[in-house]
């Protein structure tokens, strides 16, 4: 019973942030461009994430590592929930994270709709091979030249379990084809997927524990794609045993 009052106050306050701050996305971007509607974004992501306390729920963010901001970096993580990505954007703004999303999301959201069109989000059809490489290739090339950092899900699907899945190297290699200079760092999420079960964002699991740890850099040269996604698979692998 406490996980549907709490989840129904919380889906409340969450839809109409989505709602107010789609305007304010619209209203950045038109009048100031892309840079002030990604603070709007920043903005928007604190409130979603700290609001979780409605639910009795916990966040955690942990940094193991000093992290460059005058480079590109590639976020490699594993995928438990649609509540994976909001921690991302607010704990790592300074380092102005683009991600790879599917395709379907770009349309139909108030707010996230809209943020992955205009923040050049690398938008991917699962069903189509060739498209999906062709965005994260332009991803890859827009964040080489403007020292932006990328996020890449290499599961392909959310783990509802929080058992994971073998990364897939492909989309790695394609971010790091024309960024070869960009920092591969492995970020390990936990407990989202027992705050979410069901992956229907209702009900949430009251008073929850959720943790975003960034992990040691990988640097890329002179690796493999395969390489790099094993070493980033195995150490958010032992983050999540303990």
């Amino acid at each position: 019973m406490i996980d549907y009052i709490l989840s129904l106050v919380y889906l409340v306050y969450f839809g109409l942030l989505l709602v107010v701050f789609h305007i304010f996305q619209l209203i950045a971007f038109t009048i100031f461009g892309r840079n002030a509607q990604q603070k709007v974004v920043f903005v928007l992501n604190f409130f979603i994430t700290y609001g979780w306390y409605i639910t009795g729920t916990t966040v955690k963010f942990t940094q193991l590592f000093e992290l460059p901001t005058g480079r590109s970096i590639i976020f490699v993580t594993n995928h438990q929930s649609t509540f994976d990505i909001p921690a991302i954007y607010w704990f790592l703004r300074k380092h102005q994270p683009i991600f790879v999303s599917k395709i379907e999301l770009a349309k139909g959201i108030p707010s996230i709709s809209y943020n992955l069109r205009k923040s050049k989000a690398a938008l991917i059809d699962r069903k189509d091979g060739k498209q999906a490489v062709s965005e994260i290739l332009r991803l890859s090339k827009y964040i080489g030249e403007n020292n932006y950092s990328a996020v890449i899900f290499p599961e392909g699907t959310r783990s509802r379990t929080g058992e994971m899945k073998p990364f897939a190297a492909g989309g790695i290699n394609a971010l790091l084809k024309k960024a070869p200079n960009a920092l591969v760092v492995p970020i390990a999420i936990k407990g989202n997927n027992k705050f979410d079960p069901k992956g229907g964002l209702f009900p949430l699991v009251s008073f929850s524990k959720l943790s975003w740890t960034v992990l040691e850099p990988i640097e890329p040269k002179g690796k493999t794609g395969e390489e790099i996604a094993n070493l980033a698979h195995e150490a958010i692998r032992l983050v999540m045993e303990v």
